[in-house]
């Protein structure tokens, strides 16, 4: 389930960072699966990587002062 640019800029810092963490572990998890033929939706992995992204995106934001 994707969620909305809105509710990540809503999150601490540390629960960014926390997020960031935990879809680490979700593509970890997804590219194992997909290695061993037992992921199903392969657009999996692209959605966990760009919410990565994102994610990585706002820490920078944060880090400069931006917005």
């Amino acid at each position: 389930m994707a969620v909305k640019l809105k509710e990540f800029r809503d999150l601490s810092t540390d629960d960014l960072k926390k997020q960031v963490e935990e879809s680490h572990q979700e593509l970890f998890n997804l590219r194992f699966r997909l290695s061993t033929k037992q992921l199903v939706n392969h657009r999996e992995v692209r959605r966990v990587r760009k919410k990565i992204a994102r994610l990585k995106t706002l820490l920078a934001e944060r880090e400069l002062g931006i917005r």
